[in-house]
């Protein structure tokens, strides 16, 4: 928790002092002083996989405020308390020209006092590694209001998580694997209102934390990820997330995810998120579910 006050202090800090130096080092980024063409807010946020969406989901917005002749980018921070575990999560991501982003996210699954019940030893990790990269295929969820086509984006993440042995005794195949998934984003003005939807294939465990297939399935399987926002003004969105989760392993069941949020752009380097998170069962506790506090600043 003490690291996590720390990373959240000093990227508060960064925020408010490094616009500047960011545009007389890389003119080709995004210059603070004149903001760059795409609006508040249409950056979305990091997601607990490191690529820019919601706080679940993955949206087919690219990440950064880049508009084709940029570049731009972010670092977050987030941490979760659930009702028997803790998430911590932080990662970068970098938005190239509105076309590509990249991201790296490290997460760490940390089991708390209820590792020693279930045999794992006190405060026992997961730690995961995200590689993803996402591509705009077409449209663009912001200036194209006089027609219903939404942003259609592709991409793949590929995930490794440790303790594979730990892994393999609870019946997941393999400790890494990669997900892929198209999603579709559209923001209307008029209305106020963002809306995503986003098809993955995936074998992962409760997001990979728990190894990916099982005794249930090893082949990938098509899941949902659904989000829709409203923007109260244009610094503050409120909104709901679900998730859908593939339930692979013989022990444990995997419930549905769902969130409800609220996110604050301070400016285009800064914004915090926080929610409500319900993600069911994990790992035979049940009922997990709790805040989800997460601090973003880029360019």
């Amino acid at each position: 928790m003490r690291k996590l006050i720390w990373g959240a202090t000093l990227l508060a800090a960064m925020a408010g002092a490094s616009g500047a130096a960011w545009a007389q080092d890389a003119p080709m980024f995004i210059n603070p002083d004149i903001g760059s063409g795409k609006l508040l807010a249409t950056s979305g946020v990091s997601n607990i996989e490191g690529a820019g969406g919601g706080g679940i989901s993955t949206w087919a917005l690219i990440t950064g405020y880049a508009t084709r002749d940029q570049i731009g980018g972010n670092v977050h921070v987030t941490y979760a308390p659930l009702s028997n575990f803790e998430v911590y999560n932080t990662g970068a991501a970098i938005g190239l020209h509105n076309r590509v982003e990249v991201s790296y996210n490290r997460l760490v699954f940390d089991t708390g006092p209820t590792g020693g019940k279930l045999g794992l030893g006190h405060n026992f990790a997961f730690n995961q590694d995200v590689v993803g990269v996402k591509i705009r295929l077409f449209g663009d969820a912001v200036y194209d209001q006089d027609s219903f086509l939404p942003q259609v984006s592709v991409g793949a993440q590929y995930k490794t998580t440790d303790r594979s042995n730990i892994l393999k005794a609870i019946g997941a195949k393999n400790h890494d694997g990669t997900d892929f998934y198209v999603a579709a984003t559209k923001l209307f003005l008029n209305e106020s209102v963002l809306a995503n939807a986003t098809l993955r294939l995936t074998k992962a465990n409760q997001i990979g934390i728990l190894g990916f297939g099982g005794p249930k399935g090893n082949d990938y399987q098509p899941e949902f990820e659904g989000s829709l926002a409203y923007l109260f003004t244009r610094k503050l969105a409120v909104g709901g997330e679900y998730r859908t989760m593939p339930s692979n392993l013989g022990f444990s069941k995997s419930d549905d995810w769902k969130t409800l949020y609220a996110a604050y752009f301070i400016n285009k380097h800064a914004s915090i998120t926080l929610a409500y998170v319900s993600l069911g069962t994990i790992a035979t506790q049940k009922n997990q579910q709790g805040a989800y506090l997460s601090a973003q600043i880029g360019f």
